[in-house]
């Protein structure tokens, strides 16, 4: 029969670092963390062969007293918290005392230290703890801390060898600076890897320190975002839709200083973008979340970046709200100086400008108008609400021109209509230069936002089915439908159990009786058991008023009169997230007029 048996300590401590270090960025991450917690005003890190052969980070902050860097080296020795008090409000980032001591268990480690208003330096190295000794050593230091660590996994070979190329190696290292720098713009942070200097980030304000680090064009296709509710606060950055790409990792998020991997924030992000974003384009956000830190739970994983909220529905609803917010805000009109009139010559074919070396075009978000449309362009708004009654023009009608528009600094943000492009776009004059509008798009997203706030603002119509959709259910299925039966029928939705393990559908929504009822109840169920009720069919109910509207708006080809275009121009000025379509493609984008100079060589 086995017998139960103690640990070494050497064992227990090396099982432990493998928890905490898992490569020599999380390494970097946990000194830099005490740096930070010392109350440092700069650090220095410096790196040898991706991390694994050196780490040496040096900071500024409040030193180490000489009789405690020997128990700073121990486990579960910290001077963050002291009672299970300040464990439930963790304002730290480190708190659980083990970092240094999982590291110097795997690696070589040294740390010397000089308090504020000591006489000198005192230094310590972990191994002369692990023989029996425990008396520093004097050390040359201004105040602040040096730790040292070489040769990672020098001790434990096995574990050496699961360590990636010294590039990747590297590269986690290179993010896990740059991720406490974004939540600290007021340090000073440099880096350097095998002697060469990568980068030194000045103390800036945090729109600066973003863009130092995330890039000024991540600065300028993203939307700002500032939202507070009670206890949470959310400030940061979100990509324009039009702007966003394929990349998944472009998703930046800190709660209270920390940067954490949070699938409840992560599903909020995917609502607010849900009907914006084109094909398999990811929404890419850098976000600030404060919080109380006793409704926040960061004792989850060893390395820190998973954390639970006491109330992750409150959580998930500011995050969304917030995002959405700024999706949908409107956009105001960007001061430009005045256009002077530009004389019409005729083009010749045989000598078109480059465009392949034109200057990439700017895609607009939604927009706000301070005017209101004006009356004569109704006429186009009432035919919207029933196109298949609008008269279309005749293939033979001639194109309406207008190229002499009064254009000045009060000027609609999309101008006025010059002509229509082969029956798909329309040519607008505005103060900037030239607007390009895909009208069915544009159309397309008018008539789902109206689509959307009808259906909001109306009881949902139901569909009892001739025999109900029965299908097998788990008991915690079952108790989600009980526990919200009132709110499923405010959805239109009539499930009931009908047996231990069955539950059927009788009743669907009307708008959705094509669908199929077992499908939809357990997508439904499914959403309720995670997210509560709130966003309960919100994606099916999209989709379905995303096809209404596609097939309503109007199509290519119809020829426009100029008061409908410019109707349409002022609708999309009125219409939140009027830059993208249902599908999340461009609805407009602007060639302002030195990018048209540029492509004609004027002034050259």
């Amino acid at each position: 029969m086995p017998t139960i048996a103690r640990l070494p300590d050497l064992l227990i401590s090396q099982i432990a670092a493998g928890e905490v270090v898992e490569r020599p960025a999380s390494v970097l991450k946990e000194l830099l963390e005490n740096s930070l917690d010392a109350g440092s005003k700069a650090i220095q890190v410096h790196l040898e062969e991706g991390g694994v052969k050196l780490i040496r980070v040096t900071d500024d902050g409040c030193g180490i007293a000489r009789e405690q860097l020997a128990l700073a080296l121990t486990r579960h020795a910290t001077s963050k918290i002291v009672s299970l008090d300040d464990l439930e409000r963790v304002n730290s980032l480190g708190f659980r005392g083990e970092a240094l001591a999982s590291v110097a268990s795997v690696a070589r480690l040294a740390i010397s230290s000089r308090e504020r208003g000591t006489s000198h330096a005192w230094k310590l190295k972990a191994e002369s703890l692990a023989d029996g000794g425990n008396e520093p050593e004097p050390a040359a230091l201004m105040a602040g801390t040096v730790v040292e660590m070489r040769d990672l996994y020098y001790n434990t070979p096995a574990r050496r060898k699961f360590l990636k190329a010294e590039a990747t190696e590297f590269a986690h290292c290179a993010d896990a600076v740059k991720r406490l720098a974004l939540t600290r713009p007021d340090v000073a942070f440099s880096l350097t890897h095998n002697g060469r200097n990568l980068f030194q980030l000045a103390p800036a304000d945090s729109a600066r320190r973003i863009a130092d680090i995330l890039g000024e064009d991540f600065v300028a296709a993203a939307r700002p975002i500032e939202a507070t509710a009670g206890p949470l606060a959310l400030a940061g950055f979100a990509i324009d839709p039009t702007r966003a790409t394929e990349a998944k990792d472009g998703q930046t998020v800190f709660v209270n200083g920390r940067f954490v991997r949070d699938k409840v924030i992560a599903h909020a992000l995917r609502e607010a973008y849900r009907d914006v974003l084109h094909g398999s384009r990811q929404p890419a956000v850098c976000l600030f979340i404060r919080i109380d830190p006793a409704l926040v739970d960061v004792n989850v994983h060893p390395a820190k970046t998973e954390v639970r909220f006491r109330d992750s529905r409150a959580l998930h609803q500011f995050v969304f709200h917030a995002v959405q917010r700024a999706l949908a805000a409107p956009v105001q009109a960007e001061t430009a100086p005045q256009l002077t009139a530009y004389p019409t010559a005729a083009v010749d074919s045989r000598n078109q400008p480059n465009f392949k070396s034109a200057p990439p075009l700017r895609h607009q978000g939604s927009l706000g108008v301070a005017e209101p449309a004006a009356a004569n362009y109704l006429a186009f708004a009432r035919a919207a609400q029933n196109i298949s009654h609008s008269p279309s023009l005749g293939s033979g009608t001639a194109i309406q021109f207008q190229p002499e528009i009064p254009v000045d600094r009060d000027s609609p943000p999309l101008g006025y209509a010059l002509a229509q492009l082969h029956g798909i776009y329309i040519l607008a004059q505005s103060a900037r230069g030239l607007i390009v509008v895909d009208m069915h798009a544009a159309h397309e997203r008018i008539l789902y936002e109206k689509l959307k706030a009808a259906f909001d603002n109306r009881q949902v119509a139901t569909q009892a089915l001739l025999i109900p959709a029965v299908f097998s259910a788990d008991p915690l299925d079952i108790a989600a439908v009980e526990e919200h039966t009132e709110a499923l029928a405010d959805l239109g939705f009539q499930i009931a159990p009908l047996g231990p393990n069955q539950l059927g559908v009788r009743s669907v929504p009307a708008l959705l009786q094509s669908s199929d009822p077992t499908a939809l109840a357990r997508s439904l169920i499914a959403e309720l058991r995670e997210h509560g009720i709130t966003q309960l069919a919100t994606a099916r109910r999209n989709e379905l008023l995303a096809t209404m509207a596609c097939h309503g708006a109007v199509r290519a080809r119809r020829l426009l009169t100029m008061p409908e275009m410019n109707a349409l121009l002022r609708q999309m000025e009125e219409t939140e997230r009027a830059g993208q379509c249902n599908h999340g493609r461009p609805t407009w984008t602007e060639l302002s007029m030195e990018q048209l100079d540029r492509l004609f060589l004027r002034g050259q």
